[in-house]
């Protein structure tokens, strides 16, 4: 009986008030419930934490309305089914849903994609999932790489990051990574096969940038925005375009704060636009599809940053929030 089985979750008990600590997150426990008709049970091998939840525990306005005090923290997982009173799935299907931070879910499956196991499991929650759709669908809708210009992409060894520059090399253009410490500049370098990676950390960051993108740049695919967002939109080029995936630098600050280059964009003819992937859900088959066959033919390559077990989540999300990850964060539960 599934009812003798416990669900542990991770639920937000309170809103942090700048950058957020684990008194931030309750772990509670309950039954896990019995399918009703039309339902299925997932138990789920990894949850995906990615810096949008950040957002999600503030409650001013966004995209999204945000996660309530005491309600399971959101989030993509990726698991199997364990029993089913639906006709579309079956015990054992592998399945990619958003069942937050919990070890197993309930759901009438309208919001569950079934997975064919050409990669990993782990890998549809990150390089072709919800990441990997959001580099695509960035860079190549809205920053229309062309063969000979330059990307830059900030937060390069993130889950994101790592995708764009691999995708705009496929492009044939020049990629240029901006990432935190040697380590991840060497690994986006090295494996990923940018053009150069500059440490934002460096007294002379401005400078080591301006010498990678010696023809400016044409491309800046934001993740990150302050100080390293105006020295990048400082070397765009006119009619450069800017994809505005993330701005990680702020999802902390008390008050929302505006670019300190704008006018720039103004006479430069710049093209910047927010996106959120969600909207864009019309996109993903054919980015799935195109990421699946990369990956499968090493033209993608792709790292993972593991904890283990559903009561380190909290741990493992701060420490990405800090940059301490290597390509996607994720918990494995199984």
């Amino acid at each position: 009986m599934l009812s003798r089985m416990t669900n542990t979750q991770v639920r937000l008990a309170s809103r942090p008030k700048g950058f957020p600590d684990e008194s931030s997150f309750e772990v509670t426990t309950e039954p896990v419930p019995e399918p009703k008709d039309g339902e299925i049970v997932v138990r789920n091998h990894y949850l995906s934490l990615d810096p949008y939840m950040r957002g999600r525990m503030n409650e001013r306005r966004s995209y999204a309305k945000p996660v309530g005090i005491g309600e399971v923290m959101v989030g993509g997982t990726a698991g199997e089914v364990i029993a089913s009173k639906n006709p579309s799935f079956a015990v054992g299907d592998r399945v990619v849903g958003a069942y937050g931070w919990q070890e197993y879910g309930v759901s009438n499956g309208r919001d569950v994609r079934k997975v064919d196991g050409k990669v990993p499991l782990s890998a549809y929650l990150g390089v072709v999932g919800m990441p990997g759709v959001t580099a695509y669908v960035g860079l190549y809708d809205i920053g229309e790489p062309k063969a000979g210009e330059t990307v830059v992409v900030s937060a390069a060894a993130g889950a994101v990051g790592s995708v764009v520059g691999q995708l705009a090399k496929l492009r044939g253009c020049r990629a240029v990574g901006i990432a935190g410490g040697k380590t991840k500049c060497d690994y986006v370098v090295r494996e990923l096969g940018f053009d150069a990676c500059i440490d934002y950390r460096a007294p002379d960051f401005a400078d080591q940038l301006r010498a990678a993108t010696p023809n400016g740049v044409d491309v800046d695919f934001e993740n990150v925005g302050g100080p390293v967002m105006d020295v990048v939109i400082s070397l765009l080029n006119t009619f450069a375009r800017v994809p505005l995936c993330g701005l990680i630098a702020h999802y902390n600050d008390a008050e929302p704060r505006g670019l300190s280059s704008v006018e720039s964009l103004l006479w430069k003819r710049v093209k910047l636009q927010g996106f959120i992937i969600s909207d864009r859900m019309d996109r993903w088959p054919q980015a799935l599809d195109d990421l699946a066959t990369w990956v499968a033919e090493g033209k993608i390559r792709w790292r993972e940053t593991v904890a283990d077990g559903i009561t380190s989540a909290p741990r493992a999300f701060l420490g990405m929030l800090r940059g301490e990850n290597l390509g996607k964060q994720i918990v494995k539960l199984v």
